[in-house]
C-alpha cells in the first residue's frame, strides 16, 4: 500500500473511479473538507487519524493522505487490449498518439510527461517492467494528478512493443537532436514518439526500429531541452496537426 498526499493528485484519483481508499485525515482544513465530501459522493471511506500515525504512513502529508494499491497507481491496460480497442470500435478516432518512454529514470520527469500527456491528447505510454512503486507518489504529485487518467501499459521488451505497434499501422518516431524538423513530418494518424532516458537517449535497439528521427529546432546554447520539456513540445505539435485538419 502506498498513499498519494497532493490535493490534487488525491483529488484525481478519486474523480477517476479507480479503486483507492481510505482518504485519511489528520487536519480537517478546506481543502481537507472538500475532499472528504468528495470521497463521500464516490463511496470512499474517510478514516480520521492523528497525526503521528499520518506521519508514519504518509510522511509528507499535509493534513490528508489517500491509500492506492501499489500495483495500480496509474490507469493500466496492456498494449494487447489498447491494440484490439482500434481494431474493434468502428467509432475509434483516425488520430492515435502513442508514447513510448525509454529508461526515464526520474520521477520528476515522469510525472512531468504524463501530465504533457493529459494536455495534449496522448493515448498511450508504453515503458518496461521497471517503474518502482515508491515513486507512484511523486509521479503522481508531479503530474498534478494526470497519472489517474492516462493510459499506461507496462512491458518487458520495448522493440517488440514498438513491431506491435508498426504491425497495427504507426509510424514510429525517434526523438533525437540530430533528426529532422518535427516540423516536416505529418504527426497525423496513428503515430508513436520515443523519448530516450536522460542523458543516454534512445537505446540501439529501438532507434533501429524507428521510422525516422526527429528534432525540435532551437536557438538556444545549450546542448538540449530537459526529456519533460521536449515531451511537451512535441506532444503539443502532434496536437496542433491534428486540430488543423
Amino acid at each position: 500500500m502506498i498513499y498519494l498526499t497532493g490535493f490534487h493528485a488525491i483529488e484525481e484519483r478519486i474523480k477517476s473511479g479507480r479503486p483507492c481508499g481510505p482518504l485519511l485525515v489528520a487536519k480537517p482544513g478546506p481543502k481537507a473538507r472538500s475532499l472528504t465530501i468528495l470521497a463521500n459522493e464516490k463511496k470512499i471511506r474517510t478514516d480520521r487519524v492523528g497525526t503521528v500515525e499520518l506521519d508514519r504512513l504518509a510522511p509528507l502529508h499535509r493534513g490528508i493522505a489517500l491509500a492506492v494499491d501499489e500495483g495500480g497507481f496509474g490507469a493500466e491496460i496492456s498494449l494487447e487490449e489498447f491494440l484490439e480497442g482500434l481494431e474493434n470500435d468502428s467509432d475509434i478516432k483516425s488520430d492515435v498518439l502513442v508514447v513510448i518512454l525509454d529508461e526515464i529514470t526520474d520521477p520528476h520527469n515522469y510525472g512531468a510527461i504524463l501530465r504533457s500527456c493529459d494536455q495534449f491528447g496522448v493515448d498511450l505510454v508504453i515503458t518496461r517492467h521497471r517503474r518502482i512503486a515508491k515513486h507512484a507518489e511523486t509521479i503522481s504529485k508531479t503530474s498534478a494528478g494526470a497519472s489517474a487518467w492516462v493510459q499506461q501499459a507496462e512491458t518487458a521488451n520495448l522493440p517488440r512493443a514498438v513491431e506491435e505497434l508498426k504491425k497495427a499501422g504507426f509510424w514510429v518516431y525517434g526523438a533525437d537532436m540530430e533528426g529532422e524538423c518535427l516540423y516536416d513530418r505529418d504527426l497525423r494518424g496513428k503515430t508513436a514518439i520515443i523519448l530516450g532516458g536522460e542523458g543516454i537517449g534512445i537505446s540501439r535497439l529501438l532507434r533501429e526500429s524507428c521510422d525516422a528521427m526527429i528534432s525540435i529546432p532551437s536557438l538556444g546554447r545549450i546542448e538540449s531541452l530537459n526529456v519533460s520539456v521536449a515531451a511537451g513540445v512535441l506532444f503539443y505539435e502532434a496536437m496542433r496537426q491534428r486540430k488543423k485538419t
